[in-house]
Order: C-alpha cells, then structure tokens, then sequence
C-alpha cells in the first residue's frame, strides 16, 4: 500500500510538513508497513516557501522593510537560478506591530526588497506569491524598492503606503533595476480581481486590512492616479484592468505592469515545482491513496485553493483522494463534487476551535490512525491492481 500525502499549511496550527509528518505517525501505527510519501503543497501564497524547502530549494535570508517600515527577517528559497518568494514574509498582515492593521500606511516594499536580494543571488526566474498582505498601496513600495521614483508636487520621494499616494504627481521608471528586464517573473496567484473599481484591490480586499469605507474611496482615488501616471512611463503597460492587478493591495497590478510578470494559478506552479506529479507514480509505482487538506475547507477552497488543485491532479490519475481539515463547512454533497472519497476533520475530534489549534499536531496523529485503519475501505481498487 502506497500513500501519498500532499497537504497544505493548517494556518496557525502546522506547516505543511509538520502535517504530513504527524498524518504519516498515524498511518504507520495503525498501518505498519504502508510506504508513506509526502510532497507539501501550497496555493502561492503563506506556506509556498515551506513546500519549496521541502522540494529541495535552499532557504536564504533577508533583512527587509516590513509593512510598518520597521525590520523584518524573511525567507525565500532558491535552486540555480530560481528563486521563490512569498509576499507575506515580508508584508503580511501577521508582521504588523501588535497585530494593529494601517490600510492606509501599510507598504509592500519588503516584498521589493525580496525582488532585490533573489537577483543579488543570481535568480533569473522568480516565482512571487501572493497572499496574506498587509499593504494597499498597488505595489508602489515594492517598486520604490526595485529604483522607481515616486515624489510629491514638491519633489520629495513618498513615504510608504497606499494614502501617500493622493499626493504623487511624478513617477520616473529610469533606475528600474535593470536586471529585471532579463528576468521572468511568476504571479503566482488564483486572484482575478482588477485594480481600481467595485472587484477592485481596495474595495474587495481593503476592509480586511482594515480601511473603513472612506479609507477606500481615498485609497481607490489613489491607485487611479498612481496608475495614470505609471502607465506614462516607457516599458510600462497597462494593467489596470488585467485579471490580478487587485492581488495583495494591487502588488498584482504592479507586477504586471511594470515588472513583465505573467499570472499563473498559484496551486499549479506549486505542484509544478514540488513534482506532484512524478510523486503520484505510475504503473505499478502508482500511488493507491492521495491525501490533501488545509485547515478550513470550506466554499473558498472550491475557488481553486490548494486540496481541490491536488484533488483534480489524483482524479487525472485515476487515483482516490480524501481531504483533512482542522474544520469543513461543506456539505457531503459538495465534497463528493470537489472530488473527495472522504473529509476527515479535526473539529470531529475536538469541537473547540482554539484547542484544536493548539493541539492540532496530536489530533493529526489521530486523524492519520482513523486512515490507516480504515484504508482497505478507501481503496479496494488500489489493493485489488496491484495485487495485495
């Protein structure tokens, strides 16, 4: 019997490794000698550079400008010339000094400076997920990290922050670090929200980082004229409007606009990086069981989060899948759709929220017995092909 675990992060509770860890603890007890394979998975954003490690990328270091414009230290992995870098380890709401959200402050030139340091290691192909962000400032701080000049009527630089910009009236892109240009840039990103407007970055996403509605009709007004006067600029394009730009506070729109990215789901360049693929096996090596999971499985899962990216990939391959979750909020009709055999939860096992956090290690432990016991249920057809 061969399981492959492919799991994200339970936020707040387990990386993605430490849940297939203490899933595969479980199944081994209950199962010994099942052959247990893990490939942790991400959807682009908190977690994608846990998977990378996992897969084999380096960790590295950096020293970056967090979203309240104090330090913070954030990670990226990198192997030859890729590197992969997560947005909200360096302007992500988790960063913000006492958890006290700044719509309007909050900048994502950390997020540059993580840019800056990947192509100081020599990257020429740069994944960027996003996700998680603190900042509403349509990337600005990320460029002005990048040598872009943002200034006032007066000709003084900007501070950080989507509010500054109301008052920007010159944008130069000359010192645009020019090793950007030789550089392929990833969005990794399910996000298709534009820029500007009702699905705009600052009406969608601004109350979650905690603009009132004045806040985003200031911020909405800002990003217009931050991008009027960007597109003005050579080698800019206009993105405005292109599925994305509203991603992370519109890092999405400057991106794609100014740094040449392409936008991909997030869910598919992971499983691409980590070989999701080549884990599920083939033949006589393929996989008889796939388990995903993240810590909430609810409606937003089915808009193409992490378990139902690695559903469809086992489903391709003719290969059962069941999810584990810390809670699910779907009916067994609509799991049944999303194309999940089964939905193990850790809610069943401990009915309060903050304590199965706290514990969630050990309630996976016990959540991958329940699986090993009950694993000639889940797959009579992987037993029967290869012949145990």
């Amino acid at each position: 019997m061969r399981i492959l675990i492919a799991s994200d992060k339970f936020k707040g509770s387990a990386t993605g490794p430490a849940v297939a860890a203490a899933l595969a603890e479980g199944i081994s007890q209950a199962a010994p000698g099942t052959v247990i394979d893990a490939v942790p998975v991400a959807d682009g954003g908190e977690g994608t550079v846990d998977a990378a490690l996992a897969a084999g990328f380096e960790a590295v270091s950096a020293t970056v400008t967090g979203p309240a414009g104090l330090p913070v230290e954030a990670r990226f992995g990198v192997r030859g010339g890729q590197a992969i870098i997560e947005m909200a380890a360096a302007s992500g709401l988790d960063l913000l000094p006492g958890g006290v959200k700044d719509a309007l402050g909050a900048t994502s030139r950390g997020t540059g400076e993580l840019i800056a340091a990947a192509l100081d290691r020599g990257a020429t192909s740069i994944v960027l997920g996003i996700g998680g962000s603190a900042n509403s400032d349509g990337g600005a701080g990320m460029l002005q990290a990048l040598g872009v000049s943002l200034r006032d009527a007066d000709g003084q630089e900007l501070p950080g922050g989507g509010g500054a910009l109301a008052r920007i009236a010159a944008v130069d892109v000359s010192e645009l670090d020019p090793r950007l240009a030789a550089a392929e840039i990833v969005l990794a990103s399910d996000v298709d929200n534009p820029l500007l407007g009702e699905r705009g970055a600052p009406a969608v996403f601004g109350p979650q980082k905690g603009a009132s509605p004045e806040d985003v009709a200031v911020l909405d007004a800002a990003l217009a004229r931050f991008a009027a006067l960007l597109e003005q600029q050579p080698g800019i394009r206009a993105a405005t409007d292109l599925p994305g730009a509203g991603g992370a506070g519109g890092v999405g729109y400057a991106a794609l606009a100014a740094l040449g990215a392409r936008r991909e789901p997030g869910v598919e360049v992971v499983q691409r990086l980590t070989g999701l693929a080549e884990a599920l096996g083939s033949g006589d090596a393929k996989a008889d069981l796939v388990i995903t999971g993240e810590g909430s499985l609810d409606d937003q899962s089915l808009g193409g989060k992490t378990p139902l990216g690695v559903a469809a990939a086992a489903r391709a391959a003719g290969i059962p899948v069941i999810a584990v979750c810390g809670r699910s909020t779907l009916s067994p009709e609509a799991a049944q759709a999303a194309g999940f055999a089964r939905v193990y939860a850790l809610s069943e096992l401990e009915p309060d929220p903050a304590r199965s956090m706290a514990e969630a290690v050990s309630l996976l432990t016990e959540v991958g017995r329940r699986i090993g016991a009950e694993v000639s249920e889940l797959v009579p057809q992987g037993l029967s092909r290869h012949g145990r």
